[in-house]
């Protein structure tokens, strides 16, 4: 896949950046596709199961 250098800059996208594919469907089709860097996802992810998680382990 090729971005454009402009898109690239605004997005500090570095050679050897890692990206997560994330999409959204309706009626069973694809209608949309995200790139989202794997550092920030992981982050996202922390910052969503967290405290999901706390409150599993205290059981």
């Amino acid at each position: 896949m090729i971005l454009p250098k402009t898109l690239r800059e605004k997005a500090n996208i570095k050679a050897g950046d890692k990206f997560a594919i994330v999409s959204w469907e309706k009626d069973n089709k694809v209608c949309c596709i995200s790139l989202v860097k794997v550092d920030d996802f992981v982050e996202m992810v922390k910052d969503s199961l967290g405290p999901i998680m706390e409150d599993f382990f205290k059981k």
